[in-house]
């Protein structure tokens, strides 16, 4: 049998509009070599025959903000993704503390702040559940650490220790630390937290990576490399040595973290690692051209950089507009200074204030570097101001999207639009919106804080609600997106941002086969049932590396 393939049978979604009919596509050599008319195959080929049956062939996805070696790193240490209540996050620490005796300190994460009374889960649970040994777990969104009693006497913090700039410190009534600690707090840590080993890292990006290609996921972009930062290892030497074993099967943009308190010392620096990584690694597989900014925090905390202010329990005005972890005139400066030296901005800007600062530190870089081709993103945009959307496709800022977050869920309900102004969750992810400004899109998942699972994301951004969800779609339906818009941010659109719309995110010619298969077509199935779609193969460079597909030969079946 040649080395060929043909993929027949099924609808082709090329990377943007409707899937092309009664195609056939002929991959050769790692590559796509032809799509065409399924009638004009030649009936002598011998080559490897894959019939679709009716499923979806599609680019493989690529996930545009993603953490894959700290999720991974979850997976192996005291994971809590599946808990749906504080009892069964309390189970799941307390059987992994009775499984894991002679671990010193309880790492992992996974908690979700709707489980817990106004988010904040107190250290009398885990000192419990762990028979008082030390415990940090991350939140699902990674920006809070919920510590135990004796992590916190460890880190020496008492109640005399104040909140640092970037961060606050849930107190109880005498001031001690009740265990929950947003944002920059969870940086008090640091100094007794036990490093991650390298070979863990690597073993978590391994994890990882069967995790996501099971998914689809064939590229994605990692939004924190070059730092250690809220207990995720800096994953770059994980990634060098998957590139110098062969693990490595996916190719990886790596956004270089920004440290909030440091200069503009840091571009130097960015440039020399993303040079070297380039000498060393000329294969593409991995890249540092990319810059991660955090310009705020997240709503459910009060800590995303909002323009009004939050409201508080009895819904009047606090004074409390959230945080901007970068000065705007500094943001400004930054961000000029790495568009000029051609390194993409990756920013996480979640409040309609941060959107704004995002988008008037790209009007600097333009107004100082004229147009470039920057590629700039704004991750997460949870609430973006009316007249800062037409702003996006001026700037050429892409909006890089957290599709799955677009839905009415408690965490939303109960802990962020209770304490945000009336009329605020009409601006809830403003997806509809920004493509009707003709804003350019690109989609991730930002896992471990949720699924990374593309199809699920695509589902609530065409529907605005999850499967089965009681509740109207999020913002109205005009926020809406199509499922064609939908699917290319997660194919094109993120190849685009990724810097590898030459050779990803698309069906055509002389692309690498980096392919996934769908079934059922999404495009066939009411938009309340995209969720029922799965991935049922993943293909590299014309490998099958996920799933088992029978094949023949043209010859054999007929």
């Amino acid at each position: 049998m040649s080395g060929e393939i043909i993929f027949h049978g099924g609808p082709v979604f090329t990377g943007s509009g409707r899937p092309l009919e009664g195609r056939a596509v002929i991959v050769r050599d790692g590559r796509v070599a032809a799509v065409i008319p399924e009638d004009q195959l030649d009936p002598a080929s011998e080559a490897r025959l894959v019939d679709l049956r009716g499923a979806l062939l599609s680019p493989g996805f690529q996930d545009a903000h993603i953490h894959p070696v700290g999720g991974g790193i979850e997976l192996l240490q005291c994971n809590l993704t599946d808990a749906e209540s504080a009892q069964e996050c309390v189970d799941l620490i307390r059987a992994y503390a009775e499984a894991n005796p002679d671990e010193e300190w309880i790492l992992g994460g996974g908690w979700g702040m709707d489980h817990f009374a106004g988010g904040n889960p107190p250290r009398r649970l885990l000192d419990e559940a762990a028979g008082g040994r030390p415990v940090l777990l991350q939140s699902r969104d990674h920006h809070s650490t919920w510590a135990s009693t004796a992590a916190i006497d460890r880190a020496g913090v008492t109640a005399e220790t104040p909140d640092p700039a970037d961060g606050r410190i849930v107190r109880e009534a005498d001031g001690f630390p009740a265990g929950t600690f947003h944002e920059g707090a969870g940086d008090l840590f640091e100094h007794v937290r036990p490093d991650t080993s390298a070979e863990l890292a690597y073993q978590g990006l391994l994890r990882a990576q069967e995790e996501l290609i099971a998914l689809g996921i064939t590229g994605w972009q990692d939004a924190m490399v070059g730092a250690a930062v809220a207990g995720i290892a800096d994953p770059l030497a994980a990634y060098e040595r998957a590139l110098d074993e062969g693990t490595l099967e996916v190719h990886v943009v790596g956004a270089q973290w920004w440290v909030r308190d440091g200069g503009i010392e840091q571009v130097e620096r960015m440039l020399a690692r993303r040079a070297e990584i380039a000498r060393r690694h000329p294969d593409r597989r991995l890249d540092l051209g990319t810059t991660k900014i955090m310009v705020d925090g997240v709503a459910e905390n009060q800590t995303a950089a909002m323009l009004d202010p939050y409201r508080d329990e009895a819904g009047h005005d606090t004074c409390n507009h959230g945080l901007s972890f970068i000065a705007p005139a500094d943001l400004r400066c930054y961000v000029a200074a790495l568009d000029a030296a051609g390194q993409q901005v990756h920013m996480h800007a979640l409040g309609d204030r941060a959107v704004r600062e995002a988008l008037d530190a790209l009007q600097e870089a333009r107004d100082v570097n004229g147009s470039t081709d920057g590629r700039h993103h704004l991750a997460h945009i949870q609430v973006v101001a009316e007249q800062d959307v037409p702003r996006f496709a001026a700037l050429g800022a892409i909006a890089n999207i957290q599709a799955l977050w677009a839905t009415h869920e408690d965490q939303l309900d109960e802990l962020t639009l209770p304490f945000l102004q009336d009329g605020q969750d009409a601006r809830q992810y403003p997806f509809g919106d920004l493509a009707r400004a003709g804003a350019r899109f690109a989609a991730g998942s930002d896992w471990p804080v949720s699924t990374a699972d593309p199809i699920a994301a695509i589902h609530v951004a065409v529907n605005r609600a999850y499967p089965g969800s009681g509740r109207g779609p999020l913002g109205g339906v005009h926020q809406r997106l199509d499922l064609e818009t939908a699917l290319a941010a997660y194919t094109s659109g993120s190849a685009y941002v990724n810097r590898r719309e030459d050779d990803t995110g698309s069906v055509r010619e002389g692309c690498l086969a980096n392919l996934v298969v769908i079934d059922p077509n999404p495009f066939s199935v009411p938009a309340s049932e995209i969720h029922r779609s799965r991935v049922t193969s993943t293909w590299i460079e014309g490998r099958l590396v996920y799933g088992a597909v029978p094949a023949t030969t043209l010859k054999e079946s007929r």
